[in-house]
Parts: C-alpha cells; structure tokens; sequence
C-alpha cells in the first residue's frame, strides 16, 4: 500500500507537469494581404486565430533570406498562441536560400524604406477590425531581430518587443525614444553581436530606465533559433527562448 501511494503521488506530479506545459492552441487560417506604404503596396503573410473577436498583434520580421517556409511557421506558432501576426515582406517578394544571395538583398533594401514599412505594417494591423490597437508588438531574428529593435525606437505606441540576435544600438537619443518592453535574445557564442556589445545596449538602456530583459545563452552562437542552420542551431537553447519569448509576450499583450 505504501509503495501505491508512492506511485499515486508520482503519477498526480507528472500529471500537474503536463498541464503547466499544456497550451490549448486555437485553429488558425492563414493568407497573403497588401497594404500600403508610402507610395508602394506591399505584402505580407498574416496568420489569424480563428475564434473570431480581437486578438493583440505580432510583427515578425524575417531574417535576411525572406519570408520563407521557416519564418511562415513561426508566425504559425506565434498565432497558436493567440495572437494576429503579420510576417511583413522587406524584400518585396524576393526569397532565397543562397548565402550570397541573401548577403545582396540585405545590403540593398533601404533602411530608409524598411522603417517605412514597419511604419505601414504598425498602421494596418491598428485599421484592422480584428486586432487590439493597443496591444501590438514585434519580433525579428538576426537582420529582422535589428528592426524589431528599430521598431521599438520608431513607433512609441509599440506594446513590446523581442529581439533575436538582431544588431544593436547604443546612441542615447535612440533608446530614449523606447517605450515597449523589450526582450533581447543573444548567444553568448555570437561573434558578429558579442556579449560586450549586448551588454553595453543594457547598460544604456537602464540609464535611461528602459524595461529591457536579457537571455544570453552561453553555448549558442549567432541564429541558434533556427533549425535549418545546421552549424549554430541548438535544440535545448531554441526551446528555451521560445518558452521566453511566449511568456513575454502573454505579460505584455495579454
């Protein structure tokens, strides 16, 4: 009988540990919209949940190779969690999975017109019936994890913020302009965005009072997140900023 209750006890743990890790994720649909910017139309891919009201609103902006199959499926998983999200095209329809490729499409999109597009992507989700206008946010990885950051300086309304391994600024006057949340996700490994240079983007932030939270994850290099990244991508530190970046999200857009 005591050995019973012992396995009772263990087998009411393991059931209270799988409903902490539980997530009922709702149906979703997905579909290409366009909307304006400047003078251009532009396009994204936007995932909504499917149980109708008002939901709060993601940006994700892509890495350097485009709105993808990988960047797609993050917004997929964004939108699980109950959120609109809108994978915004930087490239205007440009895709590629070449490294040289994506290196010149980078080095040519204006940063001028980026913003802009931020910008726009920020109007069209708040002209949308069905999102929260007061509960937008951004998220980005490497190239898209820098305007995700820029996003935060260039649109005081934005509600939160999450950067991946994206490059940093450090002028007062920039971070000054923050007002969202934001939470920065580096590899404590990553030669192009080095832990010194992260942690000078928090020393600044927190002269000027930001609410800024850092995860360095000490074995990882540069875009560690991503699974088709065969030389950095690590299974155990992609999991665990995920759970951050789900949990971050829910504090500031739930």
């Amino acid at each position: 009988m005591r050995g019973s209750g012992v396995i009772l006890t263990a087998l009411v743990t393991l059931s209270s540990a799988a409903l902490i890790y539980h997530r009922a994720h709702p149906a979703i649909e997905t579909q290409w919209v366009t909307y304006t910017s400047g003078a251009e139309e532009v396009r994204a891919f936007a995932v909504m949940p499917q149980s109708g009201g008002v939901s709060p609103a993601i940006i994700a902006i892509h890495e350097w190779w485009g709105v993808n199959d990988w960047v797609q499926q993050n917004a997929k998983k964004l939108a699980k969690e109950g959120y609109l999200v809108l994978a915004i095209d930087l490239y205007r329809g440009e895709v590629t999975a070449d490294q040289e490729t994506a290196h010149q499409l980078m080095r040519g999109l204006p940063e001028d017109r980026a913003l802009r597009d931020l910008q726009a992507a920020f109007a069209y989700l708040q002209s949308r019936d069905d999102v929260d206008k007061s509960r937008i946010g951004s998220i980005g990885w490497r190239m898209g994890g820098s305007y995700s950051l820029q996003a935060a300086v260039h649109l005081p309304e934005l509600a939160a913020c999450v950067i991946n391994y994206g490059r940093l600024v450090t002028e007062a006057e920039a971070i000054a302009q923050i007002k969202a949340p934001v939470l920065g996700i580096f590899g404590g490994l990553d030669r192009g965005i080095p832990v010194k240079d992260v942690r000078a983007f928090e020393k600044q932030a927190q002269r000027s009072d930001k609410n800024l939270t850092i995860e360095i994850y000490s074995k990882s290099g540069h875009g560690f997140i991503n699974e088709n990244n065969a030389r950095a991508y690590n299974a155990k530190d992609a999991a665990a900023a995920w759970e951050k970046t789900f949990a971050f999200f829910a504090e500031h857009l739930k």
